[in-house]
């Protein structure tokens, strides 16, 4: 007998289903969507990663890093970006 395969939607809701996996993903998720975010403000300006960089007191890496959601940054490193991007920084906590 052959075994169906399974699907992207299966994989995905089993793998979420192990400890410890859904905070994992919501944190994966948190820097991503930060680190979208900051891309689009600072193309908005047409700001290279340098620039950034520079205003934000960060390295380029550490810009690209940011971006590219390799981690969930400190208060400090978004409340520096913030100032550099003339934005406010709003955290919030809302029901689940």
């Amino acid at each position: 007998m052959v075994e169906r395969e399974e699907t992207w939607s299966e994989l995905r809701e089993r793998r979420l289903a192990e400890p410890g996996a859904a905070d994992a993903y919501g944190a994966a998720r948190m820097a991503f969507e930060i680190g979208q975010t900051v891309r689009r403000m600072r193309e908005e300006r047409g700001w290279s990663q340098s620039r950034l960089g520079a205003a934000a007191g960060m390295t380029q890496s550490a810009v690209a890093r940011l971006e590219a959601g390799g981690g969930i940054p400190t208060l400090t490193v978004l409340e520096r970006v913030a100032a550099a991007l003339d934005a406010r920084l709003s955290v919030e906590i809302v029901a689940a």
